[in-house]
């Protein structure tokens, strides 16, 4: 039974994510419903694969080494368009569910991002400093990758919760539902999520966009008076 018409109804728990100071992370539930020609699922199971992805910018990484007992900046590489954060989560691992050329197509998995390295890197090269890239991500949890996070019911109903950390960066965030039936998408659909800073924090951040020259003025000008304070606290008190 072909499996070409079916159709995905996906949906997300919040469309917006407001970033305050008392901000500690949340989880983003995704969920849907598969709908197949007919009406009747197929006797084979099919395969789910959700993604997270934050707006993409160019991001700097550094190779450090010690040189006479100090960690220095020993080369950098330059990646002219990195995503800002990215999850992926599957009802089995990806390596299961499509070959590497699919994978590549649809940047499904860590290791198929597309990070643009830029200024004509060598191969070598540049293989390492994305490996350095993912790794720093990884363990910022700004990047991630569930083999076994999402749950599909009946093989209609699905759910998947993606963790949005505390350090997240703010703008319009796209996820992606792909429907897989032996290795080939068969369906996709798409939906964004706004993440923002409200209160202070918005203040902050277009105050620091708007009025650039002001708000360094102002922070250099508050650093100031909070150390001329704390030299007369800690002087009245010597």
């Amino acid at each position: 039974m072909g499996q070409s018409g079916a159709r995905l109804v996906p949906d997300i728990s919040a469309r917006n994510i407001e970033i305050r100071y008392s901000f500690t992370g949340a989880q983003l539930l995704l969920f849907g419903a598969i709908l197949y020609p007919g009406g009747r699922a197929p006797d084979r199971p099919l395969d789910v694969v959700v993604v997270l992805k934050g707006p993409v910018q160019p991001m700097i990484v550094r190779e450090k080494e010690k040189v006479a007992g100090i960690w220095m900046n020993a080369d950098s590489q330059r990646f002219a368009s990195a995503p800002s954060y990215y999850a992926v989560a599957s009802n089995r691992p990806l390596q299961q569910i499509v070959d590497e050329r699919t994978a590549a197509v649809y940047e499904l998995g860590l290791q198929n991002l597309q990070l643009s390295p830029g200024g004509g890197a060598q191969p070598d090269r540049a293989r390492r400093f994305e490996s350095g890239l993912l790794d720093l991500r990884t363990r910022q949890g700004l990047y991630a990758e569930n083999g076994n996070g999402v749950e599909i019911s009946d093989r209609v109903l699905y759910r998947a919760r993606i963790t949005i950390p505390s350090q997240v960066p703010v703008g319009t965030y796209e996820t992606e539902t792909f429907l897989i039936d032996r290795g080939k998408v068969i369906a996709a659909s798409t939906k964004e999520v706004e993440v923002r800073k409200t209160g202070f924090e918005r203040f902050v951040a277009m105050a620091a966009r708007r009025h650039g020259f002001l708000y360094g003025l102002a922070a250099v000008l508050l650093s100031l008076g909070l150390g001329w304070g704390a030299s007369a606290l800690f002087g009245r008190r010597g």
